[in-house]
């Protein structure tokens, strides 16, 4: 298992990945800044909530419970960035 540390690493690279991306999409497609404004702002609440539930591990005593939890955040992370990448696809498909 990896530490908390490594972890929220991970969630600020792909936020990074994100709006590296969006800033590109605004380069190229300036007409599309408003939509692409609203995939950041998205992007960095789904940051905050993720840094949330990783602080805050359900049954911290429990070494068990607490290696379920980061497993399934693991899996949240990469299922919210993706459908973020997603949306941000749609925008620059209109």
């Amino acid at each position: 298992m990896a530490n908390l540390r490594v972890l929220k690493k991970q969630i600020d690279y792909c936020l990074e990945e994100v709006l590296f991306d969006c800033e590109m999409a605004i380069c190229f497609q300036p007409s599309k800044e408003e939509a692409v404004s609203k995939v950041i702002e998205e992007a960095v609440a789904v940051r905050n909530e993720l840094f949330a539930k990783a602080m805050n591990p359900a049954e911290p005593h429990n070494k068990s419970l607490v290696r379920k939890h980061y497993s399934a955040l693991r899996r949240e992370i990469a299922a919210s960035f993706s459908e973020l990448f997603d949306k941000l696809s749609q925008v620059n498909e209109q």
